[in-house]
């Protein structure tokens, strides 16, 4: 048997942990003192401890770990837990990069050897007629819009196909906030005239906008978060404030996998600010 502090030593981890482990009862000692109080562990023990500690080293919670530990063959519940890990880790990454990506092309822009996008116009912008579906996305963001965007452009193709419509170009997305963090993600095509109704997509009628700022986005899809805060920022300076959702036009977009030739505008409703 040993000690806590001695099977803790042997882990690799605090007596504090150890007591948190039994607490939660992930790692309850084998036998308890009952006139000290004293916790001891077992050599059998020893493996579900190095297993603890290995698991929490890749990041993978404790109800996952005790999940593992419970199951009467814990070989594939451990594999199928590495995997999900594996699989959020791969995520991790490639968020990481196009953070980096953002990164150094804000500190390029700051430095002056890159410029982001063309200037900051402002026009009124023509009622349009599209068809559209739409889903929710957890927030703004790239990373939270892009998981959307997808299924979205999928599902109103493949309606638009099946109703005999052509799809036409330029595209245009909008998005509107819900009361909660939620943005709700509008993704469109041009509606031929007349517009047609069908299965699997609404006919919109986007409104005219007396006044919107408008701003050329040049490349992918990494670096329009920048371009948004350009113009943004822009606005803002210039005494404007947006007044209703924003969209983007796909002005130059090639198949659905955004690349460097890709060219959209962005747009924002404003009004002068009071």
């Amino acid at each position: 048997m040993y000690t806590i502090g001695e099977f803790a030593a042997i882990g690799r981890i605090s007596v504090r942990m150890l007591r948190h482990y039994d607490a939660i009862g992930l790692l309850p000692p084998a036998h308890v003192d009952e006139n000290n109080g004293y916790r001891f562990y077992s050599d059998v023990q020893l493996a579900s401890l190095l297993l603890i500690v290995e698991l929490r080293q890749l990041g993978i919670g404790l109800d996952a770990i005790a999940a593992v530990l419970a199951s009467a063959d814990p070989r594939p519940a451990l594999t199928a837990t590495l995997r999900q890990r594996r699989t959020e880790l791969v995520a991790g990454i490639a968020q990481d990069r196009e953070r980096l990506d953002r990164l150094e092309r804000r500190l390029n822009i700051l430095e002056g050897t890159e410029i982001m996008s063309t200037l900051v116009e402002y026009r009124p912008l023509e009622a349009l007629t599209v068809y559209a579906v739409s889903g929710t996305a957890p927030g703004m963001g790239p990373e939270l819009v892009g998981p959307v965007v997808g299924p979205l452009i999928g599902s109103l193709d493949q309606a638009l196909e099946a109703a005999g419509r052509p799809i036409l170009a330029p595209s245009t997305f909008w998005y509107e906030p819900r009361d909660d963090e939620r943005l709700e993600v509008n993704i469109s095509y041009p509606a031929e005239t007349p517009p047609q109704p069908g299965e699997g997509y609404d006919v919109v009628e986007l409104p005219a906008v007396p006044l919107a700022a408008t701003l050329m986005h040049h490349g992918d899809m990494s670096g329009i978060g920048d371009s948004w805060m350009a113009l943004i920022e822009s606005l803002v300076a210039d005494g404007y404030r947006v007044i209703g959702p924003t969209r983007e036009v796909y002005m130059r977009a090639t198949g659905h996998v955004p690349g460097p030739d890709w060219l959209t505008e962005l747009q924002a409703p404003v009004e002068r600010a009071s």
